[in-house]
């Protein structure tokens, strides 16, 4: 049963992806409720694309499935935190095993 959350006006809410084994932030993707039953009903991420305006299961053409073993939500319930297994060589489109691969630093 998905609990009462805080959604966006656009009906979305971020969800934070992590490696549940080695705790590597591998990705920040959005979800709605369609996305979370989604996930729920297969045990594989599925989300929803800003950009597409469609639903997607991450890794669906590349075969870098991501098997849910853990979501959790926030304090405030506005946020997710989904812990996968990640399958194959890593969680981001540009074949980096994270998509947070660059730094910010002060010069």
């Amino acid at each position: 049963m998905i609990p009462k959350l805080k959604y966006n006006e656009k009906g979305l809410i971020p969800a934070i992806i992590q490696d549940a084994k080695s705790n590597d932030v591998l990705m920040m993707a959005y979800m709605d409720k369609t996305a979370i039953e989604r996930t729920l009903d297969t045990g594989f991420t599925h989300f929803w694309s800003r950009s597409r305006q469609k639903y997607w299961m991450k890794g669906e053409t590349s075969g870098h499935v991501q098997e849910v073993k853990e979501l959790l939500y926030d304090c405030d319930e506005d946020a997710l935190l989904v812990k996968v297994i990640q399958h194959g060589s890593g969680a981001c489109h540009t074949g980096n095993r994270t998509c947070f691969f660059r730094s910010i630093s002060k010069k």
